[in-house]
């Protein structure tokens, strides 16, 4: 899983005079004209729309607008919005496919795209749940806060960076109370399930001990080439921004909703019991899975999913010699004291380093393009780790900073090793970490391809990448192999419990149940799933949609190529186009079937 850093996407594009020369060879005058105009436009798109989202510049490396923080709940910030979107998709429509090379006509496919699906989302009052356990915007400012993100704190500016940013963020805050306030009038409130998780993570920012609030973390790690003057000045003023604005600010939102709002929260599980909810899940499953599938055939084909992976599972119980059915199996795999070996958070994250060096020389008969940017894993930071996926960070445009790997460890005794690979596959390498990194490197591609991000295609080539385990020389152990099926399991399941929840009707408590008898992840870890698919509707579908894709792209390759097929170059096609809606993919492999054959 991605992080979602704040709900306003950004296409970040442009190019190198270089690149424009190379692109304009063989072409007429008029050809030329046209192109420069053209990207002319996406550089100023570009541009504005750092301006607009400074905190996703930040997190691409971009640290010109490090002091911003535009409220996005502001009446200002929207209608800026607004303005964004429609002016582009004007200027846009003033360039005709026929005068577009096939590289731009897909540029301008997708940035149409963006600015439809943008415009589309304010017709939905999301804004009216601004704060959830799981996506919001104050859990990526914890994130920054810890001085271990993207956010740098190397030098005073840095620090006083953070500061202003800050400014942003309380008045934010201050928004996001007045909103669901408003909210609470309309009949746009969070389920009471949701309400209570967040709590925790809001109470954690209102202790007053400055040795164990997160926002005082950068005061507490200054740089060793920092003058004696500057230490003392900063601490008073990190001092002074955590016990006087911070903690009261936190405060002020935990009283709030510990008390109306959750006497307020509403008992229904599912987005459809909201005003025009049922139109806001359709947008949403168009945003996530690039697709116009409807609720019901996505439920449909979750439920076949389910079976037919069911039947693989059997197939490793029978395996492994275990007499029960499969949902005794899913207990026995649940509770196995051999797969909870560890007894030090370090030990797990020594595990996925040692599943890496296992896959090492396997990898080159998949890849030859690897990337060049860092990658780590870490341990999940402590304020939302008991509400928290694993989930990957991406590095930074320029390389500098990692990809990261997190993984929530909440209880180490506890922690199940029995999906590591295929969590490993998906989160780190070949899934994010690759196709995310080698799109960020590429020298062919405008940074408008090389940020953008559509969960169909990212979410479904990380799924796709858990398949690869056995010709990586991994899931040579049953459970480890289980543990894939588990996890394809898992994104099956998400089908039918999503579409359930918020089109059919389910409440919390069935779509749990209905977990815990089709897979063997815990009843806490599904618990807390269930409610993260509560708070961001749609988002899990997106895993098993591009799966199904991108594998059956692979398999049409292979039959219509046959001996010529080259899996190396199939992932090649798949990667070198950075993010893009799911037709666009199937149209690109296509083209190249056609053109190998």
């Amino acid at each position: 899983m991605i992080r979602k850093i704040m709900a306003i996407t950004i296409l970040t594009i442009t190019f190198t005079a270089c690149k424009k020369e190379a692109k304009t060879e063989g072409l007429s005058h008029e050809e030329v004209d046209i192109s420069a105009k053209f990207n002319e436009m996406l550089d100023s798109y570009y541009e504005e729309g750092l301006q607009l989202n400074p905190v996703q510049a930040t997190f691409t490396g971009d640290n010109r607008f490090n002091d911003q923080f535009p409220n996005p709940l502001a009446e200002e910030t929207v209608n800026k919005l607004k303005g964004y979107y429609t002016k582009y998709k004007e200027e846009l429509s003033q360039f005709d496919d026929t005068s577009l090379s096939g590289s731009e006509k897909m540029t301008k496919a997708i940035l149409k795209w963006e600015c439809d699906m943008n415009l589309a989302a304010f017709n939905f009052k999301s804004d009216y749940f601004p704060i959830d356990q799981m996506w919001s915007i104050n859990l990526v400012m914890g994130q920054l806060a810890s001085g271990a993100s993207a956010q740098p704190f190397k030098t005073v500016e840095d620090y006083h960076n953070w500061l202003k940013r800050l400014e942003g963020y309380l008045g934010w805050m201050a928004s996001a109370k007045a909103k669901m306030q408003e909210g609470m009038k309309e009949g746009y409130v969070l389920p009471k399930s949701l309400i209570v998780k967040v709590l925790p993570q809001l109470e954690a920012l209102t202790v007053t001990n400055l040795d164990e609030h997160l926002f005082y973390t950068p005061a507490k790690n200054f740089p060793e080439n920092f003058s004696e003057e500057d230490k003392k000045r900063l601490t008073e003023v990190y001092t002074n921004m955590v016990l006087e604005k911070i903690v009261p600010a936190y405060a002020s939102l935990y009283e709030f909703m510990n008390s109306e709002y959750l006497a307020a929260g509403r008992e229904s599980s599912g987005i459809a019991n909201i005003p025009n909810g049922e139109n806001y899940y359709n947008h949403q499953i168009k945003l996530y899975t690039t697709t116009d599938m409807t609720a019901d055939e996505i439920h449909k084909l979750g439920l076949s999913e389910v079976a037919r992976i069911s039947s693989e599972m059997e197939k490793v119980k029978e395996q492994v010699g275990f007499k029960g059915d499969l949902k005794s199996f899913f207990d026995h795999v649940r509770n196995k004291k051999e797969l909870m070996p560890f007894t030090e958070p370090q030990q797990v994250i020594d595990n996925f380093n040692a599943i890496h060096d296992l896959m090492k020389p396997q990898i080159e008969k998949l890849f030859d393009l690897k990337p060049k940017t860092p990658f780590e894993v870490r341990r999940t930071e402590a304020f939302r780790e008991k509400s928290a996926s694993a989930e990957y960070n991406p590095g930074s445009l320029d390389g500098t900073r990692p990809g990261v790997f997190y993984t929530p460890i909440p209880e180490v005794k506890k922690y199940n090793t029995y999906s590591d690979e295929s969590l490993f596959l998906h989160e780190a390498i070949p899934g994010h970490h690759y196709q995310i990194s080698l799109t960020q490197e590429s020298e062919e591609l405008p940074k408008f391809r090389k940020t953008l991000w559509y969960s169909g295609y990212g979410e479904g080539w990380a799924l796709y990448s858990e398949s690869l385990g056995k010709e990586l020389g991994l899931y040579t152990d049953p459970y480890q192999y289980f543990g894939m099926l588990g996890a394809e399991m898992h994104r099956a399941i998400r089908l039918v419990v999503d579409t359930g929840l918020h089109s059919k009707g389910w409440t919390r408590e069935q779509a749990i149940q209905y977990s815990l008898d089709n897979e063997a992840e815990s009843e806490a870890g599904i618990t807390s799933e269930i409610e993260r698919y509560m708070a961001n509707p749609g988002q899990a579908l997106s895993y098993k949609i591009g799966q199904l894709k991108i594998r059956e792209l692979r398999s049409k390759a292979e039959r219509e190529l046959g001996d010529t097929f080259d899996i190396r170059q199939f992932h090649n096609q798949v990667l070198e186009t950075g993010c893009v809606p799911l037709a666009l993919l199937e149209n690109k492999i296509n083209d190249w079937i056609a053109k190998s054959k």
